[in-house]
């Protein structure tokens, strides 16, 4: 499984990047404001884009900056061109093409990294002529949006996967085994862990928050099993102020959490679980990989602050609980054969084979002992079920007006498949299909005698009906 595509948005500030941002990522991590130069740190969010899933950085706007600040926000920008797998260009229709967005494109082109050409703000205008102004920067692919309306997005998605990298027939970049990455805060004694794990000082552990900057590898077997652990950078909240280089680090650990198969979150029981870990744990949960919860420094608290970890664990995680919590020291090594036993537990279940009878019988029940609101005319019909994947476990419902079921209902769909089969610690995506009709478009066939001959005795039986 190779790393996921790095998209990167550039532009001049306040032409919509941020927008644009939070419009393919579904989410409002990034600061929107009308006014220039709001976002100063490179942000980071995982997309689809037309099927293809990749890592969506906002960068601040590009252009001459004399405050140190501002500098600071564009060094940021150059490190992340270099990083990318894409570049995303963004302007803005309403003001048209500025001297800036020229030096702007031709900085991007010395990347020789693909570029596709955004052209936001657009509703009102004439799209002809906001292709033809666009034209003039020579860019081959070039997309008319209006992130703030999501209109054009689906075109820009499939413009930006065409440009991709080819990923199919990759191999993993390691051989056999559970593919496991420690995700956590600076400090959570994720690399002591590690070298725990291997049993030797594979990491450089130290109270320095920090310390680990690129991810460190390494292959261990353990009770017959193998394994090959990821150590990641701790990653701290985004808006947090901290140098470039561990935000380079940020995007290692988020792309070596795409690459395991199963996460260990760990978790500083010292500091308590703070919404840092509960973002981390929806990025594992979202990204369907997955997850154990390491309650790291244990034997350093006492029974009143395990008794609020835990109550704070079960109010910020209420979301992940479905994982297997753990309390372990990674210092003094206990707690490691328990974690062990989680892990193996987890990869088990995700690595279950769905099959398509035992899930749609499981549908059929689900549906009988609580079938999905709406009235009976425009009540959902939910016909039958199949695997669509494991990492992530992917299960595909087919039937008519599924745009219609409501999240809990969802939810409870996923309760009972974890139930049924058992999928510990495994997030599960549930993707629904409408049914399409079978008789759609076919022409009658019957002949006009035929036609009369049902008709007749259509009536018949309604006259019988009337007599008893």
């Amino acid at each position: 499984m190779r790393p996921l595509d790095v998209v990167v948005i550039v532009g001049r500030p306040n032409v919509g990047k941020s927008t644009l941002f939070n419009a393919l990522t579904r989410r409002r991590d990034a600061l929107v404001a009308d006014m220039p130069g709001v976002t100063r740190d490179r942000i980071y969010g995982r997309a689809v884009l037309d099927g293809r899933a990749v890592i969506l950085v906002d960068t601040g706007g590009l252009e001459a900056a004399s405050e140190a600040l501002g500098q600071a926000a564009q060094a940021q920008t150059q490190a992340a061109i270099q990083e990318a797998d894409l570049l995303l260009f963004v302007s803005d229709g309403r003001s048209g093409l500025t001297p800036a967005d020229f030096e702007i494109v031709q900085s991007l082109r010395r990347s020789n990294k693909p570029i596709v050409h955004a052209v936001n703000k657009t509703d009102g205008l004439d799209p002809d002529a906001l292709m033809g102004e666009a034209a003039e920067l020579g860019l081959p692919n070039t997309c008319a949006i209006a992130a703030t309306h999501r209109r054009g997005l689906d075109y820009l998605s499939k413009k930006v996967a065409e440009l991709l990298p080819d990923d199919e027939g990759e191999q993993p970049p390691f051989g056999d085994g559970i593919r496991l990455a420690l995700l956590g805060r600076p400090n959570a004694g994720k690399s002591t862990l590690l070298n725990r794990f291997v049993g030797e000082e594979r990491a450089l552990a130290s109270p320095i928050p920090g310390t680990t900057r690129d991810p460190v590898h390494a292959d261990v077997i353990r009770d017959g099993q193998r394994y090959h652990v990821i150590d990641t950078a701790g990653i701290r909240r985004r808006r947090g102020s901290h140098e470039g280089l561990e935000k380079l680090s940020t995007l290692k650990a988020m792309q070596a959490m795409h690459q395991a198969q199963v996460v260990v979150l760990v978790i500083d029981a010292e500091e308590g679980v703070s919404d840092q870990d509960a973002r981390l744990a929806g990025h594992i949960v979202e990204a369907g990989r997955s997850l154990v919860l390491g309650l790291n420094k244990w034997d350093q608290l006492s029974e009143a602050r395990r008794h609020q970890c835990l109550v704070d664990m079960r109010e910020r995680l209420e979301f992940a609980l479905f994982a297997p919590v753990v309390v372990i020291s990674a210092l003094h090594g206990s707690g490691l054969g328990e974690l062990t036993d989680a892990i193996e537990h987890v990869y088990q279940s995700a690595s279950q084979e769905l099959s398509t009878p035992a899930l749609t019988r499981l549908l059929r029940d689900a549906v009988a002992a609580h079938p999905p609101g709406g009235g009976e005319r425009f009540r959902p019909k939910l016909r039958y079920a199949h695997s669509g994947g494991l990492f992530p476990t992917r299960v595909v419902i087919h039937g008519s007006r599924t745009e219609s079921i409501k999240d809990q209902y969802k939810r409870y769909l996923v309760n009972q498949l974890r139930k049924h089969f058992g999928l510990v610690g495994v997030p599960i995506q549930l993707i629904f299909k409408e049914s399409t009709n079978p008789f759609a478009g076919r022409k009658n066939t019957l002949t006009p005698r035929q036609i009369q001959k049902r008709k007749r005795v259509g009536q018949l039986g309604r006259r019988k009906k009337r007599r008893h």
